[in-house]
């Protein structure tokens, strides 16, 4: 069973429509979706070459840090989901952890700050190398490589290290991205070199060109992870840290861990759906939301319709208040997981939703992000799928580039609470709790979905709402990626523009205080598996999202070709 039918077109019961504006793939021996048509291509040659999806992937995220180094490189942290051709499942927990130097007040919070605004006194936690955690992308990469792939890191890294020497065509979308960091960029000389020459941003078509970051990606090639974790790498950042007030030092470095995580799982309508665990938000609270909808016939409610949003609006702004209270690093604070999931939490919470209008939610539970990321989806014919999303956290990170290395540090810390005392607040070695939300999705025990997608805290919610697109509404992989989006945390309602008048207008009435934007979080790669074998790719609109599949194979045995 491919999806939920539930009679008719799910359009004939929708109050939104929209047309998509890209075309899916459609392969039978791999695919490899990314936010970038070169990233991607990577992925597919390495399994053209006869590679597995592992393999494609660690292709495909490093040459995103060169042509996507705004959301993504060596120096940020990240969350995988890989599931073998054996069936199991596993996450690879590669995010970012507090330096060691770092006390729980050594930030100020700015004054008067909202209990969910992290920002400090001087902004020392969002810009520059005071922002900057221990990075855990290069290493998990790497080590994923070795464990679960077939081919050499030097082979993986060959298409990042060309398009970072030889450069590449700047799309529209990153001269916005530039454009949107531009002033605070401008002040440090190294990163303006690259991405602001004389000044001013990159345009479209211009060449982007990576020397120094290519000959940091060949070494890593030739010496591996241990080149930034025990190596020269690590001392050139170390020094720059030293040099400019940075907290990160050669013992965060050779002390920092992946951590091997098992899936949250999740029973939704005869669907079985896997997420990450803490200190990921997303799985948990994927799964307290699906729970919630469960009591809803969604289908029969209709797409984008005013009742359909309001029960979104309402189980995301109750997910969010148990998040606020009860999310973090599962090693430091004791995440409620088995309550949180459980189908009689989401009962007792979906009592108390009032159909008519809008609520205001507090934590139902006691206990005591950023929006630029990238995720990427591989699938190989043998049954090996990677779903991972990376991050260097804000656009361009700490806007700095590290002289040396050539790359962008991240700014993760600016996702930790600076006040003491919270279920966010820093402690040494503490991972950041992420909306990462790489998820699968199986039907009678066979995988049918892969997917996730960018944008902080709007992560989860986004993928959850895709979840539903192709489970309740019965769209197709491509329909579900680039339908419009929804998402609050309390505050103001915000709704895609496609969402009609008549239905803002309804959700007004129940209270809602809607706020119509662009988009709602980042651009959605998703992978679809057929009962036939055929494997389908989908990349939405919200970025440069390219889905790239390998069909065809090897001639027939015995074939000869011969003039006669």
């Amino acid at each position: 069973m491919e999806e939920r039918i539930v009679g008719g077109n799910w359009r004939d019961r929708a109050a939104t429509s929209f047309q998509c504006e890209k075309q899916p793939a459609t392969s039978s021996r791999g695919m490899v979706v990314s936010n970038h048509p070169l990233a991607s291509s990577a992925g597919a040659e390495m399994l053209a070459a006869g590679g597995n999806a592992i393999d494609a992937a660690i292709a495909t995220l490093f040459t995103l840090t060169v042509v996507e180094p705004m959301m993504v490189g060596i120096i940020g942290g990240g969350m995988a989901h890989i599931r073998l051709a054996d069936g199991s499942h596993r996450f690879i927990d590669g995010q970012s952890t507090v330096p060691q130097a770092v006390k729980p007040d050594t930030y100020t919070s700015k004054p008067g700050s909202a209990h969910d605004v992290f920002d400090t006194v001087g902004n020392e936690n969002l810009n520059g190398p005071k922002a900057v955690a221990v990075p855990g992308s290069l290493k998990a990469w790497c080590e994923t490589l070795r464990r679960f792939g077939t081919m050499s890191l030097a082979d993986v890294m060959q298409p990042a290290i060309k398009h970072a020497a030889r450069g590449y065509a700047a799309t529209p979308y990153l001269h916005e991205c530039i454009t949107d960091g531009a002033g605070e960029m401008l002040k440090d000389k190294p990163i303006s070199a690259i991405y602001l020459p004389d000044g001013a941003p990159l345009k479209p078509g211009e060449r982007v060109v990576q020397a120094e970051y290519a000959e940091t990606l060949k070494y890593i090639a030739d010496h591996g992870d241990n080149a930034l974790y025990q190596g020269p790498l690590g001392d050139i950042l170390v020094d720059y840290m030293k040099k400019n007030g940075g907290f990160i030092a050669q013992a965060d470095l050779a002390t920092y861990k992946t951590v091997e995580r098992q899936p949250i799982r999740c029973d939704y309508r005869g669907w079985e759906i896997l997420g990450p665990p803490p200190p990921a938000a997303s799985g948990v609270h994927i799964t307290q939301m699906l729970n919630i909808l469960e009591g809803y016939d969604i289908a029969r409610l209709g797409f984008g319709t005013a009742e359909t949003i309001h029960y979104l609006a309402e189980v995301l702004k109750i997910a969010f208040a148990d998040r606020a209270a009860a999310s973090g690093d599962p090693a430091y604070i004791n995440v409620p997981v088995e309550r949180l999931t459980s189908k009689a939490y989401a009962e007792e919470r979906r009592r108390a939703i009032d159909p008519a209008a809008a609520q205001a939610w507090s934590a139902g539970v006691t206990q005591l992000e950023s929006a630029h990321t990238t995720h990427m989806t591989a699938a190989d014919a043998m049954g090996n799928v990677v779903a991972t999303t990376q991050t260097i956290n804000n656009l361009f990170g700490a806007k700095i580039l590290i002289p040396g290395l050539g790359t962008v540090p991240n700014n993760y810390m600016n996702l930790f609470d600076p006040r003491p005392g919270h279920a966010l607040s820093l402690a040494a070695g503490k991972r950041v709790t992420t909306s990462m939300s790489p998820m699968m999705a199986l039907r009678d025990g066979r995988l049918t979905y892969a997917l996730g997608l960018p944008g902080g805290k709007r992560i989860f919610p986004s993928a959850m709402q895709a979840l539903i697109n192709l489970i309740d509404h019965g769209m197709s992989l491509q329909e579900a990626v680039e339908a419009p989006r929804v998402w609050t945390e309390g505050n103001a309602l915000e709704v895609e523009q496609a969402v009609p008048e008549a239905v803002r207008a309804a959700l007004s009435a129940k209270g809602h205080r809607v706020q119509v934007v662009p988009t709602v979080a980042g651009g959605m790669n998703a992978i679809q598996f057929h009962a036939d074998g055929t494997i389908s790719g989908a990349a939405c609109w919200r970025a440069d999202g390219t889905p790239i599949g390998i069909a065809g194979g090897l001639a027939r045995a015995g074939v000869r070709f011969a003039l006669r």
